[in-house]
């Protein structure tokens, strides 16, 4: 929208999707900070079919099948034809369900970063919300040694991708002990498991948060295993379903239809006047999360519960100083010093609007917050 007032330029328009549907994909990564401590194969054995079965929550939807989008048909997530093997470093060739990537951007005695490419681009609030969410937990359990059960799937990449090209969520996966259940009843496992360890380690003192992520993903999950249709206003990708079939029943066109791929691109289109998911959500057929206020507002405030803080306090106040910030430090160019001046940030739950609000606030100048930190003030 900036771009588009300046004088003389070309308007740019963008897409919050994973596929050009052309044979090009291209990611929406997650990233969580874990112990480094856990051991790797725990988290590849309990997250691996976790990922394979998240999709039916977290999927955004897309027309075609195949990595060139040419098969006919509809499925429930953009990227799981584009990954082929189960654990692996790379991210844009033979893309691993598990990526190997670590650069913690914080102590790594202490932390691993675990890096995801598994995940679609979300228009819903609360698709992103339950991904972020459900992942959290997981991780935890996995962190803490809690999950026990096996739950490991028989060839994962390609139950991937028979998951997602079944939007009734009745495809049975066939686990490596023998059982054969659903996405969804699998997904209903990790819930299980979640419940009893969230009581376990916190019992009546749980937060509000963690209580309505446990909340709303037992919700989907039993609608998505009664019809997925009833969740339309709530998941990309049944929203997106449900208004292709009903542009397919007024024109009665089936999937090889080029117009249903023009529908699918458009609605993530994120002009908040055009994009379709944006009109949905106008005529109040998308269920939001957040107000408006809350969205701008996070555009500009960090969260006062992170590293975050200090970051974004030391560039709104000293501005003219700051000669670079990062995950793990903030770099001052102080007047009389000959050196720049490195803060680092290794720690995530330091740097706190609680840990150093008041310092920031009594320190005017970054050379009054540089000297007040090396004890030369």
């Amino acid at each position: 929208q900036r771009a588009a007032m300046v004088p003389g330029t070309h308007p740019i328009q963008l897409y919050k999707n994973n596929t050009d549907n052309k044979g090009a994909s291209y990611g929406c990564h997650e990233n969580y900070l874990m112990r480094r401590e856990t051991p790797f194969a725990d988290i590849v054995r309990h997250l691996t079919p976790f990922f394979v079965s998240r999709q039916v929550v977290t999927g955004a939807g897309r027309v075609g099948i195949g990595v060139d989008g040419r098969g006919d048909g509809f499925q429930i997530s953009q990227r799981a034809d584009f990954f082929e093997v189960e654990v692996g470093l790379e991210t844009t060739l033979k893309r691993p369900i598990i990526n190997t990537r670590d650069e913690p951007h914080a102590d790594p005695e202490k932390y691993r970063r675990l890096h995801v490419i598994i995940g679609d681009a979300n228009m819903a609030e609360l698709s992103t919300y339950l991904k972020l969410g459900t992942t959290s937990l997981v991780l935890a359990m996995i962190e803490d040694g809690f999950l026990t059960a096996d739950l490991s799937v028989d060839m994962p990449v390609a139950a991937l991708r028979a998951v997602s090209h079944d939007p009734s969520c009745k495809h049975l996966l066939t686990l490596r002990d023998g059982r054969k259940m659903t996405a969804v009843q699998l997904q209903m496992e990790y819930l299980e498991q979640s419940r009893k360890y969230v009581e376990d380690r916190f019992g009546s003192d749980v937060d509000e948060m963690t209580k309505d992520v446990l909340d709303r993903w037992e919700s989907v999950l039993h609608r998505l295993g009664d019809d997925p249709m009833q969740l339309s206003r709530e998941l990309d990708w049944v929203a997106k379903l449900a208004l292709l079939e009903g542009y397919r029943t007024r024109d009665n066109i089936d999937w090889s239809h080029s117009r249903l791929q023009l529908i699918d691109l458009q609605y993530a289109d994120i002009r908040p006047d055009k994009g379709l998911y944006n009109r949905l959500v106008d005529r109040g057929r998308i269920e939001r999360l957040l107000t408006e206020p809350v969205v701008e507002a996070a555009i500009d405030d960090p969260p006062e519960d992170t590293r975050a803080y200090f970051r974004g306090r030391c560039l709104r106040q000293y501005a003219d100083s700051v000669a670079a910030a990062s995950w793990d430090s903030v770099i001052f160019d102080v007047p009389g010093r000959e050196s720049l001046q490195r803060v680092p940030t290794l720690e995530p739950l330091r740097g706190t609007k609680q840990h150093v609000g008041p310092l920031l606030d009594r320190c005017r100048t970054a050379a009054d917050l540089v000297a007040t930190l090396t004890g030369q003030s």
